[in-house]
């Protein structure tokens, strides 16, 4: 298991945004990254940053991947969080088939960057809300399957469902490329129970983000939220889970980046301890 970063969030936020793609500073990070004793960076593609990501052109993509082959510091997850500003529900006809044709492109720059999974987020502005939605987003996905099997790079879901709802969608969906992430931060903020969670679709997670909320409230530092680390991490443990963990919390003074990911991540390693996990094997 390893222990890596939502990319923005070793630099200072990009006009003001919580989480963006870093317009000029993204190669920065994997230095920073290092620093901070990470071991990955989750890409974000996102609308805000779409003309100026590395993934948009073959010149971009070879540098990115020169900077993960020089160093420690690897890629291989991506938040397409594109689509929380051009959601897969609530829209049909052209507009979402032009959508479900950005996230094959995007699926296969994955694979040329060595990307394994991407999350896509459906929450907030993108959540699923009606059954239309439910039924849309099941119709979507099954048509992107053969696709995740050409280029061999899973699916990740991101939802604010509640765990049985949430378990009824993923029996829809029973390819193996297509599991869970589950953020820690949103399921304290919508005060949904770890136990819960797990019974439902614990076999089904692929991916971890961590960050703590408060209950109907926003990010705020580890530890100090309504986010259940000890079960969380109990859990984890006993499905041996082998995935990553992507540090995704809140933002500090500017300029201390580094010096707070290494805390966050000490965090996250300190729980993993406590099980008898190490986060560095």
């Amino acid at each position: 298991m390893k222990i890596g970063i939502m990319q923005g969030r070793l630099v200072p936020p990009t006009e003001g945004r919580f989480q963006s793609f870093p317009r000029t500073r993204w190669a920065e990070e994997f230095t920073l990254a290092a620093e901070a004793g990470l071991a990955s960076i989750e890409w974000i593609y996102d609308l805000f940053g779409a003309d100026d990501n590395p993934l948009a052109d073959d010149a971009g993509l070879s540098r990115m991947q020169r900077l993960c082959d020089d160093g420690d510091v690897k890629v291989v997850s991506m938040c397409a969080d594109y689509f929380m500003d051009l959601p897969l529900v609530r829209v049909d006809g052209d507009e979402l088939k032009a959508r479900l044709e950005t996230l094959t492109w995007l699926l296969g720059r994955a694979q040329r960057a060595g990307i394994r999974h991407v999350v896509l987020p459906f929450v907030d502005a993108s959540r699923i809300d009606t059954d239309a939605d439910f039924r849309q987003v099941i119709h979507s996905l099954h048509s992107l399957f053969p696709v995740a099997e050409r280029t061999n790079v899973e699916l990740h879901l991101e939802t604010s469902l509640p765990p049985s709802r949430f378990a009824d969608l993923l029996a829809e969906l029973p390819h193996p490329l297509l599991k869970v992430n589950y953020d820690s931060g949103n399921s304290a903020s919508l005060g949904y129970r770890v136990g819960e969670e797990f019974a439902a679709y614990g076999d089904r997670i692929g991916s971890v983000h961590i960050k703590d909320r408060v209950r109907g409230g926003g990010t705020v530092p580890l530890g100090s939220g309504n986010a259940d680390f000890p079960a969380l991490f109990a859990e984890l443990n006993r499905l041996e889970y082998q995935g990553n963990f992507v540090l995704q919390v809140a933002r500090g003074e500017p300029g201390h980046e580094v010096s707070l990911a290494r805390n966050n991540a000490s965090f996250v390693a300190g729980h993993l301890q406590q099980i008898g996990g190490s986060p560095w094997t």
